[in-house]
C-alpha cells in the first residue's frame, strides 16, 4: 500500500479530507507521517486523533531552511513515505526534499495555474474580477507553483460572491479533488512524460 507523508502549516482541513478518504476506502493509501511547520497547528491535533505520527517544527527550525528540509526528508524516509503531499504547507520545498522525493511531491493551489500563483491565489483572483477560478493539483519543484499540472477543476465566481463565500467554494472543491488525485497516484495512473507534462494513464 502506498504511503503518503503530509506537510501542513495550519488547520489541516485538506489533511482531514485525506484522512476521511482513507477511512472511507476511497483512497488506497496510508498517511505515514504528518509534518507541520508550526508547533501549534490544529492539523497536528487532527493527525493525532487519527493515530498518525507527527513531527512539529517551529520558526527557529527554519533559520536554516536547507537544514530544516534535510530533517523533514529524513523523517519522511524513516516513515517509508512514497509520496509527499503538501496540504496548506506555507514553506517552499528545497533541494534536500526535492532530491529525496523526485517527482513525488504534490502540491495543491487554490487557483487555476499559471494564473494567480503565490500565497494569496483566492484573494488575487477575486480582486482581479475574473469570472472563473479554481483549484490546481501539481507536482512541486524548485519554483513556487511552477511544477507540472496533474489536475484542475474550475470554480465560477458569481455576482453575489464575497471573498469568504469564494473561499468556501474553493475549499469544498479542494477537499474532493485532492483525495481523488491521490487515488490516481496510488493506482499508478499519474506519469510525467518526456515533454515534462503529466499523462493520466
Amino acid at each position: 500500500m502506498i504511503k503518503f507523508g503530509v506537510l501542513i502549516s495550519g488547520g489541516g482541513s485538506n489533511l482531514q479530507a485525506i484522512i476521511d478518504a482513507v477511512a472511507a476506502g476511497k483512497l488506497d493509501g496510508e498517511i505515514a507521517l504528518v509534518v507541520s511547520s508550526k508547533a501549534d497547528a490544529y492539523g497536528l491535533t487532527r493527525a493525532e486523533q487519527a493515530g498518525i505520527p507527527t513531527l512539529a517544527l517551529c520558526k527557529a527550525d527554519y533559520a536554516d531552511p536547507l537544514a530544516a528540509d534535510v530533517r523533514i526528508a529524513s523523517a519522511l524516509q524513516a516513515a517509508r513515505a512514497d509520496y509527499v503531499v503538501m496540504a496548506g504547507y506555507m514553506r517552499m520545498v528545497r533541494e534536500p526534499l526535492l532530491k529525496a522525493f523526485p517527482n513525488r511531491i504534490i502540491n495543491l493551489h487554490p487557483a487555476l495555474l499559471p494564473s494567480f500563483a503565490g500565497a494569496h491565489g483566492i484573494a488575487d483572483a477575486f480582486d482581479y474580477g475574473v469570472k472563473l477560478t479554481g483549484v490546481t493539483v501539481h507536482f512541486a519543484n524548485e519554483e513556487y507553483d511552477k511544477g507540472a499540472i496533474i489536475a484542475q477543476e474550475a470554480v465560477a465566481i458569481a455576482e453575489g460572491d464575497t471573498l469568504e463565500s469564494l473561499e468556501e467554494k474553493i475549499h469544498a472543491v479542494e477537499h474532493k479533488l485532492y483525495p481523488r488525485v491521490l487515488q490516481m497516484i496510488a493506482q499508478g495512473r499519474v506519469a510525467i512524460g518526456e515533454n515534462g507534462k503529466v499523462r493520466i494513464l
